[in-house]
């Protein structure tokens, strides 16, 4: 799933908006919550632009975050992170667990007054797996799970023969390749939201590039923004099927990537929530509004296989693996409540489907920080290639924070590893998304947040040229666990969740990623900030249900 924003990860672990003013020029004077006209207003801090708004093309935390805030798709996240009804009421399920068949609700419709219709799902989900849109998404989330998803996006069929079809407006029936118990959770993910398919025919290639190429049929619409924006709002959408549940009435957003500028907002009084950087933490730990949030992303370095031969080594990644010192990383550097990752599966996510045992404490530290170890590697890795100097890039976000970290984990790589120079690349958020695409980049600082609850989505990552790879691995025995594990075993979650196991210690046998540590968000939140919940996949944040409390 998405990518997540390094800039922010670096600060609190991920976060993805904060809420800072946005001083927008209707309630240019006012602070925080207390606008001038009364109205329920939060203003929020963002880490940086939205890359997309297309359903069909978000890959980022960011794009997701406003999609879940300004779409609705058959289901969306409750409070204790259970799918809640969306745009369906209830379905109903085969008994081989093939077929889903969606009762859509009648009165659900676009902000153009257009209704929500079954058919806007099948044109979403085609278009999605539809080769000529381009989409990196639609075939990674849909490949798999949805009948002919890959052999459309392959163009080996017509995407009319993609597995989900509109029985009439309001019935919509979906297909499987394989039984997927997660597929309900997937139903509630920006991938898999509906569109108007009359608007964005109409829009052609200017669609979802402002707020005057989008149509929304969620909670809020998206005003005042453009593709390359650093202020926008999300606004109360009244046409929105469960308006009168929506409180507030517009959450203003403005990009600030300096966390210092950010407390100094919220002391001010003008920030409902802010960013608590490393140096400040000991600072502000006391303060009444001070909170940590544990989450669910990992952090780790991506290592390219195919850009720097020695990366192809396996003995100079495992070497890269064991030398950074985690514990000074979360404990020093982020200081945010984030914890050391020694593993890719995080800690609290998922359990074992007969003991409830935690998929992390079963399967254990699997790479961890260990000087000799590293140094041991190091020297056989230089023998092979038949060197005794390596020069490798370090690619990470441009923000203040990341830069420090950055400066760290470069720092221990050639100070534990003899012979090795890193140059560091700090860029741009949505400039990282394409060199990541691209594969242009020896080293990454990255960080994945799931997209459902299952060892699935962050387990499939590195199949053979699996679209969120980028980085060459490859292993015919990892493919066959996780191929395995979403086929022949999709209906024995027992044994789904022991081939997971297996795989992740291959992966780490193999030395194809080095995890860093396990995000935590550390902020100050004002009390007015209610109804906020932290969804542990997908968007980071749902809305719909905030409210602005008293101080």
């Amino acid at each position: 799933m998405k990518l997540r924003n390094y800039t922010l990860l670096i600060v609190l672990g991920l976060l993805l908006t904060v809420l800072v003013a946005c001083g927008g020029n209707d309630d240019e004077g006012t602070t925080g919550s207390e606008q001038a006209s009364g109205e329920n207003v939060f203003n929020f801090i963002n880490g940086d632009t939205i890359p997309t708004m297309d359903p069909s093309m978000a890959t980022d935390e960011y794009g997701f975050q406003f999609l879940g805030a300004t779409m609705e798709g058959l289901y969306r996240l409750d409070e204790n992170a259970q799918p809640a009804p969306g745009i369906a009421t209830n379905h109903d399920v085969s008994e081989d667990g093939l077929t889903y068949t969606f009762h859509l609700r009648e009165d659900a419709t676009w902000s153009n007054g257009d209704p929500v219709t079954a058919h806007d799902f099948v044109y979403a989900w085609q278009r999605a797996v539809n080769p000529d849109t381009g989409s990196e998404y639609g075939p990674y989330m849909m490949g798999g799970v949805i009948k002919n998803a890959t052999a459309v996006n392959a163009g080996d069929v017509p995407v009319e023969e993609l597995g989900v079809i509109a029985e009439d407006d309001y019935t919509l029936v979906v297909e499987l390749e394989n039984p997927t118990p997660y597929f309900e959770s997937l139903t509630t993910f920006g991938t898999f939201m509906p569109l108007n398919q009359a608007f964005v025919e109409e829009q052609g290639d200017s669609f979802a590039t402002s707020s005057d190429t989008l149509l929304a049929n969620g909670p809020y619409t998206l005003e005042n923004w453009t593709s390359t924006a650093n202020e926008w709002d999300l606004v109360k959408n009244d046409s929105y099927w469960d308006a009168d549940t929506v409180q507030l009435d517009r959450i203003n957003h403005v990009v600030v990537k300096d966390a210092t500028t950010q407390v100094r907002l919220y002391e001010e009084g003008s920030v409902d929530r802010a960013n608590i950087s490393s140096d400040l933490v000991d600072q502000y730990s006391t303060h009444e509004d001070y909170q940590v949030v544990p989450e669910t992303g990992v952090a780790y370095i991506k290592m390219n296989q195919t850009r720097n031969e020695a990366l192809a080594n396996e003995n100079i990644r495992a070497a890269i693996s064991r030398a950074v010192n985690k514990e000074a990383l979360v404990n020093e550097i982020l200081n945010n409540g984030s914890i050391v990752a020694n593993g890719l599966v995080p800690l609290d996510f998922v359990t074992l489907p007969e003991t409830e045992d935690d998929f992390r404490e079963v399967n254990g530290d699997l790479v961890t920080y260990d000087v000799e170890s590293a140094k041991e590697y190091w020297e056989k890795g230089l023998a092979e290639l038949g060197t005794d100097t390596v020069s490798i890039e370090l690619l990470g976000d441009d923000g203040e924070n990341a830069k420090i970290s950055n400066e760290y984990i470069a720092n221990q790589l050639s100070s534990t590893l003899p012979g090795l120079e890193v140059k560091l690349k700090n860029v741009p958020f949505e400039q990282r998304l394409d060199l990541d695409s691209n594969m242009d980049y020896d080293l990454q600082i990255s960080l994945w947040g799931p997209d459902y609850l299952d060892p699935n989505t962050f387990l499939d990552l590195w199949v053979t040229d699996g679209g969120n790879n980028k980085m060459g691995y490859s292993n015919p025995e990892y493919d066959r666990l996780i191929e395995e594990a979403g086929t022949t075993l999709a209906s024995d979650n027992v044994a789904r969740y022991e081939n997971f196991l297996e795989a992740e210690k291959l992966l780490f046998e193999n030395a194809a990623v080095a995890p860093l540590y396990q995000s935590a968000m550390a902020q100050l939140v004002s009390p007015k900030v209610e109804g906020v919940f932290v969804n542990p996949f997908g968007a980071q944040y749902e809305y719909k249900w905030a409210t602005v409390g008293s101080e």
